[in-house]
């Protein structure tokens, strides 16, 4: 067996925040991948109270990597302990990292933040200092986006669409995992190109045209899919310069005759975007009716051939 080594690193940064805004962000897993570039999906296994079980996606070297987290939350101290594991290893390996978050008010308005962090490897890979440039950038991230917390509600937009289906749900999700068809199918799609290396884990970039510019827009997505639990979740870590960033997840929901098959999405705008995109006379409302009716004729796009595609053999075979 190799010979491990811990690295540690601790860092503090200076946040324009409460330090209450601080620890609710750090607190709030399922919207980290809102507010890290990095992370593309969070989902709460199980939680006590005082700590909880997560899964996460992360995008490390242009590469998807699954993790599981073990949180104790300390709101009082505004602390979090945690322990991070393999996620492709047996039912909670020993931890391959650890640390602790604190938030410290500085005054009303603003706050410190500190990561401890140690990380355990294969003795003699980690290059010096790389795991502190890791940590800076983690603080960095949570100091840009916590900065900007009185604005969050007005930057911050989730909205759904669906629609009834009256056919198989295999075919509903059969679609909607062949995003490589895409472009054969939906109008607004010019190009699509799909890898999966591994089963259930889809890197595409996509080429659409945006109507209210004339201009393809390129973006690029990573995608978890789900099939026993008809759901597909995904994160554009390439995103049109009016979004800063956008999650998003099909979900297959059945019944006694059919389903319902929901696109759900979480958008965060990019403020300083608003003007060069929509003009010198708009706002931040402009962009969110325009991000919102841009996505919902995406949508609809999607879900009418969604629809389509799992209802035309049913209707061949009456």
């Amino acid at each position: 067996m190799s010979s491990q080594t811990v690295h540690s690193a601790r860092c503090t940064v200076s946040v324009a925040a409460p330090a209450s805004v601080v620890y609710g962000m750090l607190a709030d897993a399922p919207r980290w991948p809102v507010f890290l570039p990095s992370c593309v999906h969070v989902e709460r296994m199980e939680s006590d109270g005082a700590g909880d079980h997560l899964w996460a996606w992360d995008v490390v070297d242009e590469h998807v990597r699954a993790s599981r987290i073990r949180r104790m939350l300390h709101p009082r101290t505004r602390t979090i302990d945690f322990e991070e594991f393999a996620g492709d290893g047996g039912s909670w390996p020993g931890a391959l990292a650890a640390g602790t978050w604190s938030v410290e008010p500085a005054d009303e308005w603003s706050s410190s933040l500190t990561l401890r962090y140690e990380e355990l490897s294969p003795a003699g890979t980690a290059a010096p200092g790389a795991l502190d440039a890791q940590v800076r950038v983690r603080l960095e991230e949570i100091r840009q986006m916590a900065q900007q917390w009185d604005r969050l509600d007005e930057l911050l937009l989730s909205f759904d669409d669906s629609t009834r289906v009256e056919g198989p749900s295999e075919l509903v999700y059969d679609f909607l995992y062949r995003m490589e068809d895409w472009a054969d199918l939906l109008p607004r799609v010019d190009a699509a190109q799909v890898t999966e290396d591994r089963p259930g884990v889809q890197i595409a970039a996509l080429d659409t045209f945006a109507a209210h510019t004339g201009l393809t827009v390129n973006a690029e997505v990573v995608r978890l899919c789900f099939p026993a639990a008809g759901r597909i979740v995904y994160k554009e870590t390439v995103t049109p310069d009016l979004i800063a960033a956008h999650t998003g997840e099909w979900s297959l929901v059945p019944d006694e005759s059919g389903l319902t098959v929901i696109s759900a999405h979480r958008v965060l705008l990019r403020q300083e975007a608003v003007t060069e995109v929509l003009g010198e006379d708009a706002c931040l409302a402009d962009a969110r009716s325009h991000v919102r009716e841009w996505l919902g004729r995406a949508d609809q796009e999607a879900l009418g051939l969604a629809k389509w595609h799992a209802e035309s053999p049913v209707h061949r075979l009456r």
